[in-house]
């Protein structure tokens, strides 16, 4: 009998904490593909698998997703008519698509002229209420953070202990995909829930079973099971919104990689976590490194995503080419965005358009192309 798949809490809901009788708030969010990167690993000499989880082919278009549809479901099983958050433009593209879903109201702040095209008018078009700040990201978290203190509003950023619980079924599909643990996972990182999630999510796919309950999601006496090892967990950050590599917050963090431009993390501790219970390492890159990256996957393997998820493929090419990376190893990067999130900077890169205005002028041209090699 087929089965029509709706989403990722149904698909995981004995590994979440929900009650079986809450129905869903869902966009058939999750199940998005793991590609193998053959060219790109031609390139740079890699003999090992190299992959990239598409968190971009999300609904709203980014990994947002999976922890929004949990928060989102909770809210409303809570009674909570309006949510709230801070955003570089994913989170509110995707707290706008579930609370229109859900009838509920969406209030988001976000920096003013600090967004990009395609992420404000995801939220615009979707009916969420706008608020421009004067100041970044981290200026907008202090903000929602004292509104929901007070207000009967629903704070839908990471802090929201049910967004890692959706963000950490990444981790569950990688496995069941891959059949195995890859040896190295890597993700951008900026308010660092992502990298957070993931490492949650291997953690309970290595520990003893055990049964998980509202109670006991934080904790890790329970586990889905079934795989003896976990990753290497790598985080890679922009230059200018560097935070965990200066071991301290940035005040003023700088970047083309909008989705990464934060410089007081909310989830400076678990990632931290992460970092250290895997034997992983973080790494910073400058912007043009992270566009070189960006523009090698979309020309050599035909994935288009956002400038802040390559930064995890810059950085684990950046670590293959320094030994960080053993050979013949299984590495993941998540990509957290598709690039029609800022089609501005794509456009950037392009190299413009040839105007031609006949016929003959084209095949003259196509032709030279050809035979340049270009």
């Amino acid at each position: 009998m087929a089965s029509r798949y709706t989403g990722l809490i149904d698909r995981y809901r004995d590994r979440l904490p929900i009650a079986n009788e809450t129905p869903a708030v869902a966009l058939g969010e999750g199940g998005t593909p793991l590609i193998r990167l053959d060219n790109l690993a031609r390139d740079i000499g890699f003999d090992g698998d190299l992959y990239v989880k598409y968190e971009g082919l999300n609904p709203s278009g980014s990994f947002k997703d999976r922890g929004m549809t949990m928060a989102v479901t909770s809210a409303v099983a809570d009674g909570v008519d309006t949510i709230i958050c801070a955003s570089t433009g994913n989170t509110s593209a995707s707290a706008a698509a579930y609370a229109a879903r859900a009838g509920l109201t969406a209030f988001v702040l976000i920096p003013d002229g600090k967004i990009a095209t395609g992420k404000l008018a995801q939220a615009m078009i979707q009916g969420a209420r706008i608020v421009q700040i004067r100041g970044n990201f981290d200026d907008g978290m202090r903000l929602v953070k004292q509104v929901a203190e007070t207000a009967p509003v629903t704070l839908v950023n990471s802090v929201n202990p049910f967004r890692l619980q959706g963000q950490k079924t990444a981790a569950f599909e990688i496995c069941d995909e891959l059949g195995r643990v890859p040896d190295y996972h890597a993700l951008p990182v900026g308010n660092a829930g992502n990298i957070s999630a993931h490492w949650l999510g291997y953690k309970e796919l290595a520990a003893q079973p055990g049964t998980l309950t509202a109670e006991n999601c934080n904790d890790h006496s329970y586990s889905v099971g079934g795989y003896d090892k976990r990753p290497t967990m790598l985080g890679f950050q922009s230059t200018g919104a560097a935070p965990f590599l200066r071991g301290a917050a940035v005040d003023e963090p700088d970047t083309v990689a909008t989705a990464i431009r934060i410089g007081h993390p909310q989830s400076w501790n678990a990632a931290w976590a992460a970092h250290d219970e895997s034997g992983g390492h973080f790494d910073e890159l400058p912007d043009s490194e992270i566009l070189h990256a960006q523009k090698q996957l979309a020309t050599r393997e035909g994935v288009f995503c956002e400038p802040a998820s390559a930064a995890s493929i810059a950085g684990v090419m950046r670590a293959i080419e320094k030994g960080r990376i053993e050979a013949g190893s299984t590495v993941v990067c998540t990509l957290t965005g598709h690039g029609l999130k800022d089609p501005d900077r794509a456009i950037e890169q392009g190299g413009g358009l040839a105007e031609i205005e006949t016929l003959d002028a084209t095949e003259a041209a196509v032709r030279k192309r050809i035979e340049s090699g270009l």
